[in-house]
């Protein structure tokens, strides 16, 4: 069996966020992390790998300082890396992104795609199933549970408060939830087994059968009006009250904004 699992460096919220003058991300003057949801993605794949000695690949778009991000999923089990960097694929929305990954896919053999369900740096869920579109594949996403049953995948899907359980051939893709498991740390000897393997650097000329309309900030149709980072909420309107004129008053309150 062969795992494709793509990840994604983004910035780590805790430290801020910067943005350029277009209104993108300067994901150079921020710290970064995988991507949660990515990374519990990462985690199936490599139960996977433990229990049916799968190949997992790791794929990620993005500057040239991605690749930590990579080798932080080698030290973790992955066998191999790739990274897709080229200024042309600069400032990409989902659309121009999930063209770019899918051109980098057509490249290798695959049975399974795993993906995160969405990055916490945009919040859209919209590449991993976009990904899917381009390559022609079904595509399970929310999936909190997965298994393996002969060619075909099981998946429970998450689904508000149950679940779906939906069973579909290989190759597919899935979207994972960071719910979906608890990933594993990644051990000394994986970090310098990582560092002794090299990553595939693919550029632009390596995307296989995308149009440069495509790509990159020109190929992207979502265009970003405003970026700012958090924005501060006002005081808000302040009362005093005793108790039972507390009470009239929030009820009353309820009543106005519908809730009640």
């Amino acid at each position: 069996m062969k795992i494709v699992v793509c990840i994604k460096q983004v910035p780590d919220t805790k430290g801020g966020v910067k943005f350029n003058p277009d209104g993108t991300l300067d994901r150079a003057a921020m710290l970064t992390i995988m991507n949660p949801d990515d990374k519990a993605g990462l985690e199936a794949a490599l139960r996977l790998k433990e229990q049916y000695g799968a190949e997992v690949t790791v794929l990620t778009m993005g500057l040239p300082k991605a690749d930590e991000v990579l080798r932080e999923a080698m030290a973790m089990g992955a066998d191999r890396g790739i990274l897709v960097t080229d200024r042309v694929l600069g400032g990409a929305d989902t659309w121009a992104t999930s063209t770019t990954i899918a051109g980098a896919i057509r490249n290798l053999e695959y049975d399974l795609i795993i993906t995160g369900r969405q990055a916490i740096d945009g919040d859209t869920a919209q590449v991993g199933p976009q990904i899917a579109e381009h390559l022609g594949l079904p595509v399970i996403s929310y999936a909190q549970d997965i298994k393996i049953d002969g060619d075909s995948v099981i998946v429970q899907r998450q689904y508000e408060d149950r679940y779906h359980e939906l069973k579909v051939k290989m190759p597919c893709l899935i979207t994972a939830l960071s719910e979906l498991n608890q990933p594993r740390y990644m051990t000394p000897g994986g970090i310098f087994d990582a560092y002794e393997k090299e990553v595939t650097v693919w550029g632009r000329a390596d995307l296989k059968d995308v149009d440069d309309s495509d790509l990159g900030l020109k190929g992207s149709p979502t265009k970003i009006a405003k970026a700012s980072d958090k924005v501060r909420k006002g005081a808000g309107e302040k009362v005093v009250l005793d108790t039972d004129e507390a009470v009239a008053y929030l009820i009353g309150k309820f009543k106005e904004k519908h809730v009640i």
